[in-house]
C-alpha cells in the first residue's frame, strides 16, 4: 500500500500541526505533500521551533508553487485564494491510498478514481462556509460575496471526491453534513499524557527568574492564544468582580484590551515554556475555558494534571468534561453565569485520579490505532462510497 499523507500548510506549530506528527509516526513510510513550509519543517534543522522527529523515514517532502512565495511564514494565511490551485497541482496518481489533514484546503488534492481518498477534517473551512466569525466587516467587503462563493463551490466540489471523511468532534462533524452532506466518524485528537508526567518540583525547575517570585498557589488558570473570540474577557469580568486569583498564559492580538480589563487579581503571563504551562496547570485550582471551540485541547490538559476544568456548555468541552466529576459548565457565556459557578466552587471536590482517567481515553496511542484501523477497513474495501 503506497500512501502519501496531506496537509494545509507546515508553517506554524499549532494543534493541527500535532495531530499531522502523530499521522506521520503511525505511517512512517508515507511520502509527505503540503503547500508549503517553513524551512525548519522542510529541512528538520536541528532545534529548530518547527521540525520532524527525524525517526520519520519517509522519503518525499513535496510543496506546490507556494513554497516560493514572499514572506510565507508571516502571509501565509492571506495567500487563500492560491491554495485551491496548489493542492489540485499535485500529481498523487502513484499512490494507493491518500490521507488528507484538511482545515481548509487539504482536501481538494485530486487522486485516481481508483485510489482511497481519507480525509482527517478538523472542521470545513469557517472563512468559507462562516465568514462573519472569520473576517471583519472590513474584510468582508474587501475579498467581496463573489469570492467566497466560488471558494464554497470549490470546496463543496473537492468534498464529493473525498472517499471518507473522520471529524475530530461533534461539531465539525455536523459541519460536513451540514455542507458538504456527507457522513463522517469521530476520531478524537489526543493530549500528550506524558508531557504531563515527567515534570514536578515547581518552583526550583522554572526557568524564567521574573516568575519565581509568583504565588503559585490558590488560582484559576486560562491557557489560550489571546483573541477575541475566546472571550477571555469573560473570566477577567468573573474573576475582577469576585476578587478571584487568575492567570492567563498565553499571548495574542487581544492582549492589550485583556491588560486593560484585568484588576489587581488578574495577570497576563505571556508566552511560557512547556515545563513552565505544566506546572501552572499542576497548582491551579481549576483550569477556566470560557469559548466554544469544535473540540479544545486544553481541558483535556488540565485533566491530564489532575485538575478540573470550568467550560463554557458548548463545543467539544461536552465531549470531554464530565460535569461533576472532572469539572462544571455555565452558560450562558456571560461573566455573570460564570462567577455563580466560580462562587460555589469547591476543588477538593475533585479527585486528581478521575480527571487523568479522564485525560487518559484522549491518548495518542488511542488516536494512532484508530486512526490505522480506519485506514486498514478502508483499504480493505477499496469501494467508493457515493
Amino acid at each position: 500500500m503506497k500512501m502519501a499523507l496531506v496537509h494545509d500548510d507546515l508553517i506554524q506549530h499549532g494543534g493541527a500541526e500535532r495531530l499531522f506528527e502523530a499521522m506521520i509516526e503511525a505511517f512512517p513510510q508515507a511520502d509527505i505533500y503540503t503547500s508549503m513550509a517553513s524551512e525548519g519543517w522542510k529541512l528538520q534543522i536541528p532545534n529548530s521551533k518547527f521540525q520532524i522527529n527525524p525517526k520519520f523515514q519517509f522519503s518525499k517532502f513535496k510543496t506546490s508553487f507556494m513554497q516560493h512565495l514572499p514572506l510565507k511564514e508571516k502571509l501565509y494565511r492571506h495567500y487563500f485564494p492560491l491554495y485551491p490551485l496548489a493542492f489540485e497541482s499535485f500529481d498523487l496518481t502513484d499512490y494507493d491510498v491518500v490521507f488528507s489533514s484538511s482545515t481548509r484546503f487539504a482536501h481538494g488534492v485530486i487522486t485516481r478514481p481508483e485510489t482511497i481518498h481519507i480525509c482527517y477534517m478538523n472542521t470545513p473551512p469557517r472563512m468559507f462556509w462562516e465568514p462573519h466569525d472569520y473576517f471583519s466587516s472590513s474584510a468582508l467587503q474587501l475579498f467581496g460575496s463573489p469570492l467566497l462563493s466560488y471558494l464554497r463551490m470549490w470546496d463543496y466540489a473537492a468534498a464529493q471526491r473525498v472517499d471518507y471523511f473522520m471529524a475530530n468532534s461533534k461539531t465539525p462533524q455536523a459541519r460536513i453534513k451540514k455542507y458538504y452532506g456527507r457522513d463522517s466518524q469521530i476520531i478524537y485528537p489526543f493530549v500528550e499524557l506524558e508531557r504531563f508526567t515527567k515534570i514536578s518540583n515547581l518552583k526550583s525547575q522554572i526557568s524564567n527568574p521574573q516568575l519565581k517570585t509568583q504565588n503559585y498557589d490558590g488560582y484559576y488558570l486560562i491557557v489560550s492564544r489571546l483573541a477575541p473570540w475566546k472571550r477571555i474577557d469573560v473570566a477577567i469580568e468573573a474573576c475582577n468582580w469576585l476578587k478571584l486569583p487568575l492567570k492567563i498564559v498565553g499571548e495574542g492580538p487581544d492582549r492589550s484590551r485583556l491588560e486593560k480589563l484585568a484588576g489587581p487579581t488578574v495577570e497576563l503571563l505571556g508566552r511560557l515554556t512547556d515545563e513552565e504551562v505544566v506546572r501552572y496547570y499542576q497548582n491551579c485550582h481549576a483550569l477556566i475555558f470560557p469559548q466554544k471551540e469544535d473540540f479544545g485541547i486544553t481541558p483535556l490538559e488540565a485533566m491530564a494534571c489532575g485538575k478540573p476544568v470550568i467550560a463554557f456548555r458548548a463545543g467539544g468541552a461536552l465531549e470531554t468534561v464530565i460535569e461533576g466529576r472532572t469539572g462544571e459548565f455555565f452558560s450562558p457565556q456571560t461573566a455573570e453565569a460564570l462567577g455563580e459557578v466560580l462562587k460555589n466552587f469547591n476543588a477538593l471536590k475533585y479527585q486528581g485520579g478521575d480527571c487523568r482517567a479522564q485525560a487518559e481515553k484522549f491518548s495518542k496511542e488511542r488516536f494512532q490505532t484508530e486512526i490505522k484501523s480506519f485506514v486498514e477497513e478502508a483499504d480493505k474495501k477499496n469501494v467508493r462510497v457515493l
